[in-house]
Parts: C-alpha cells; structure tokens; sequence
C-alpha cells in the first residue's frame, strides 16, 4: 500500500439503537473501521457485546459531558452531565466513564475523544491529555502522530444543512485530498432517526454513503490503506 492510511471512527456508539446500527452497518458493509463508544445510554450495552466479538472495529471512549444546540445564534444546552467549569467534577466524571468502559468491552480504550469536542475546551483538556498520556492512547486533535480530519459533516457551523458533504461525491473529495501518514476520518452513521439532537436526517445519508460500492473503489483508487487505532 502506499503512504496514506485511513481511520473511519464513527462517533456516538451506544447512544441509541438506530445509531448502533448504522455504525454496526457502516463496519460491516462499509469502510468504518473504528468506533467511539458512550458508556452512558441503555442500549451501550448492546455496543460493546458487538465490540466484544467484533474486534476488527476498534473501540475507544467517547468521553459524554453534554451536548449544545445552535437556536436562533445562541448555543443552548440540551444537556449537562457536569458543570464544565468545575473541573474537579468532570475529572470525575470522565473516570466514571473510563470505568464503566472497562466494565462493558472489558479492556482498555484505543483513543480518546469527547461530545461535541468539549475535551478541547482549556480547562478541562490538560485532564484529557493526562489520561490519554497514561494510557497510551491517542488524544482526537491534540497530536501529530494522527491527523484529523472533520470534512464529512453533513451542518455548517450554524446548524444549517450540508449535505453535500456527506454525499458519495462529497466523501470521493475528501479521500482524494487526504495527505500522507494516518488520518482519522469523523463519521455520525445511524438509521431510524431516533435520538433528540440537531444531527439527525443525515446519519442516514451519512451510513448510506459510507456503505456505497464506489466509496470502496475509490479508497483502492487513492491507494488509501484502512486502519485502526489499534496499535498506533
């Protein structure tokens, strides 16, 4: 293969069951290679006995603080499941996840990433970062040993809709334009449309897309390798 390799993680594992299986879709049928699992929802359960015997999907933690809806220019919160600015309490609160991690999938995450990249925020990242660090594990956009890469969402900024970034045509562009070393691809597959939350219509174009046949000829075009974080 050549010098370009791909992690597709999909984000939001657990969350609900039409976005268990979207992403279960998506590894299977099409090019997901790694998912970031919410240990915080009934049906996470479910995600992790799939894990569990599906270990070609690489699973890390999906650290669940909250989640922020754009309305009418303000972000409003939908949810909070700690103050963000005690930081004391989202330390806290991400070992609890942590924990429950290991209890569910039963070995330690791959990587580490949060909601709605709230890990990035000042306050709370060096607790991030120091987890990460001990063990061992990549940190989402606080490195260089992996790239980042979030052209495959389907709202701008403000919420509004673009979908042409989730289209066949709009994935074949942004693989076409992956630079060498590893990249990690975000994805939000889902189906059934069942959660409460801004992104919702397009995890189905987006599982969709992710499973077309000419997604996968085109990764062979590019000479694009699929990887994990596995061992990164």
């Amino acid at each position: 293969m050549g010098n370009k390799k791909l992690i597709v993680n999909a984000d939001d594992f657990g969350q609900s069951p039409g976005i268990n299986m979207g992403i279960i879709k998506a590894h299977e049928q099409g090019i997901v290679t790694s998912a970031s699992f919410m240990v915080r929802y009934p049906v996470s359960k479910e995600a992790a006995a799939y894990a569990k015997k599906n270990t070609a999907l690489g699973i890390g933690l999906h650290v669940d603080l909250g989640e922020w809806i754009y309305n009418d220019g303000n972000w409003d919160t939908l949810y909070e499941v700690v103050p963000m600015d005690d930081v004391h309490a989202v330390e806290q609160e991400i070992n609890k996840q942590l924990e429950c991690f290991y209890e569910l999938v039963g070995r330690q995450p791959d990587h580490l990433d949060s909601h709605q990249h709230v890990h990035l925020k000042e306050n709370i990242r060096p607790i991030f970062s120091a987890l990460a660090s001990r063990l061992g594990i990549i940190l989402r956009r606080c490195g260089t040993q992996v790239n980042y890469c979030g052209d495959f969402y389907g709202q701008l900024s403000d919420g509004a809709a673009y979908h042409t970034a989730i289209s066949v045509e709009g994935l074949k562009k942004t693989l076409s334009g992956l630079p060498d070393g590893i990249t990690e691809l975000a994805c939000h597959p889902g189906l059934q449309n069942d959660i409460n939350t801004m992104y919702r219509i397009e995890r189905e174009i987006e599982a969709a897309t992710l499973c077309d046949n000419s997604i996968k000829e085109a990764i062979a075009l590019f000479d694009i390798e699929l990887v994990s974080f596995e061992g990164i």
